[in-house]
């Protein structure tokens, strides 16, 4: 029976195998933004917007209503652009888009809503004394707090955009 002689040359070293890219290397985790003051506001806002929902809902009243539409609305889309920076999407998608506009205009109208509804819930709780008014004021008076913060976060973009 023929012998077979394996030789191994040890000179040259084999490499290992590339690992294969994962479909989410382009997220990338910039928890820094929210220790700017622009990641601090939106972050206000979303506790506020937390705080305004669960002081109002059920809703009982018509002004209640379009009270929390306004709350819902903006907080989904405050938390969108939460997202967009936590993840930064505006880094990785190459589209023609004006982003620091976007957001502007985003903010502002949430601002003129907030202050609509804030409005709105007052006069619509105002003449009543049954359960539940303290809680819808008190949503009120958060829907103030969050009108002033969307109000900020409308000044700091507008800088922003005005500088760059």
């Amino acid at each position: 029976m023929p012998e077979t002689v394996v030789t191994v040359d040890s000179s040259q070293r084999t490499q290992p195998a590339p690992k294969p890219a994962s479909s989410l290397s382009w997220v990338q985790c910039n928890v820094y933004y929210f220790l700017t003051l622009p990641g601090i506001l939106k972050l206000i806002q979303v506790i506020f917007g937390i705080i305004c929902m669960a002081l109002t809902s059920p809703a009982r009243q018509g002004g209640t209503h379009f009270f929390l539409f306004v709350v819902v609305i903006t907080f989904i889309a405050t938390l969108l652009w939460c997202f967009v920076y936590l993840l930064g999407i505006r880094e990785v998608l190459n589209l023609p888009v004006n982003w620091l506009l976007t957001e502007l205009i985003n903010t502002g109208i949430a601002s003129v809503l907030y202050f609509l509804a804030f409005i709105v819930q007052f006069i619509a709780w105002s003449g009543h004394t049954y359960t539940g008014v303290g809680a819808n004021i008190a949503g009120g008076v958060f829907g103030i707090f969050n009108c002033l913060a969307y109000l900020a976060g409308t000044y700091f973009l507008y800088v922003d955009f005005r500088s760059g």
